[in-house]
């Protein structure tokens, strides 16, 4: 159900996450209000207008009205069940209402974080991003990816800090894992899975990609997920003391821009992050600052990190000071190498 729905919005990013789990249990609106009132034993009477007007109020168009608590749990129970009405499979509110949740009563947001908070991220549905079968391995599964594990990171107020990333295990410690095409690409989709999920949708004004890789990273987010937005190109170079921008770099024009992204392909232990947002900030100085990274470096062996802290690259960007922070996988050191070796 998790997949299908995800799949669905990636096709068709107008349709909202309660709409998209609907067409995911193969269930018309009519049918949807039947199912709900035989989760509650046929006590409620609710019909397909309810959900019309629930769905109309998730494209944020001003129109329809926001479900309660209690029936976005129904509804849970109630998707979840699949097209057949035999499954079992438990899915989250806040999956249901991902891009429209700070439009909730302030009461329906709190008891979705507490909620969500007595959940545990042990009990969260570690749903990937469906993948297309042409960038898949043999026997359905990615070969470089490892497990799946929900992280809690800093995210923008009232919003989802709960993302699912994923390992990279290295089968050669000491070396750098070269990544697939199909690894690479299967990393995007992730982090535009949790730009997606992120409890309100982001409006971004500019993408900058950091070097070659990053900037691959940008354009993909940009088409997809950020409305053919602006892209940025911020072109490193190492100098002794640590790095510096090269004349190369491109800072398109937008005056007045309030929110960037800046997307990485790495993020280890130099305080890159923090020099760019700094430079960034000085020529878009009313911009929120969101950062995108395909790999983040672990502290320990275990990549399964229960703790953002336990990033290796942690303090720097909690001093970059970044409204949110979007991480598609958890890697060891030395790190990891893109295709055909981005730079």
């Amino acid at each position: 159900m998790a997949d299908a729905a995800t799949e669905l919005m990636s096709r068709y990013p107008d349709v909202p996450s309660l709409q998209a789990y609907r067409y995911a249990a193969g269930l018309s609106q009519d049918q949807a209000a039947e199912r709900y009132n035989a989760v509650t034993g046929n006590q409620t009477s609710l019909g397909g207008t309810s959900i019309n007007a629930w769905e109309a109020w998730a494209r944020g168009r001003g129109r329809g009205s926001p479900p309660s608590m209690s029936s976005l749990l129904i509804l849970c129970t109630a998707y979840g069940r699949g097209p057949l009405g035999a499954a079992e499979e438990r899915l989250m509110p806040t999956e249901l209402i991902a891009e429209a949740y700070e439009r909730l009563p302030v009461e329906d947001q709190l008891s979705l974080r507490q909620f969500t908070a007595m959940a545990g991220p042990s009990s969260e549905p570690r749903r990937a991003v469906a993948v297309s079968p042409a960038i898949t391995a043999p026997g359905g599964a990615l070969a470089q990816v490892g497990a799946e594990f929900s992280l809690a990171v800093p995210t923008i107020q009232y919003g989802n800090p709960e993302i699912i990333a994923f390992t990279l295990p290295n089968p050669q410690p000491g070396r750098l894992l070269d990544l697939t095409w199909e690894t690479f690409g299967y990393g995007i989709q992730r982090l535009a899975s949790q730009i997606k999920n992120a409890g309100r949708r982001l409006d971004v004004d500019l993408c900058f990609g950091v070097n070659e890789a990053g900037l691959v990273i940008a354009s993909f987010l940009a088409s997809r997920s950020f409305s053919r937005c602006k892209i940025g190109y911020l072109r490193c170079n190492k100098v002794q003391d640590g790095i510096d921008l090269d004349d190369a770099s491109f800072f398109p024009p937008a005056e007045g821009a309030t929110s960037i992204v800046i997307c990485d392909f790495e993020v280890k232990h130099a305080d890159v992050i923090g020099y760019l947002t700094r430079r960034v900030r000085a020529l878009y100085p009313k911009a929120d600052l969101y950062f995108a990274v395909f790999g983040a470096m672990t502290k320990s062996r275990d990549l399964r990190v229960e703790s953002f802290d336990e990033l290796t690259g942690s303090a720097i960007m909690h001093a970059a000071d970044l409204a949110a922070v979007f991480i598609a996988a958890t890697m060891s050191p030395p790190g990891i190498e893109p295709p055909l070796e981005l730079r």
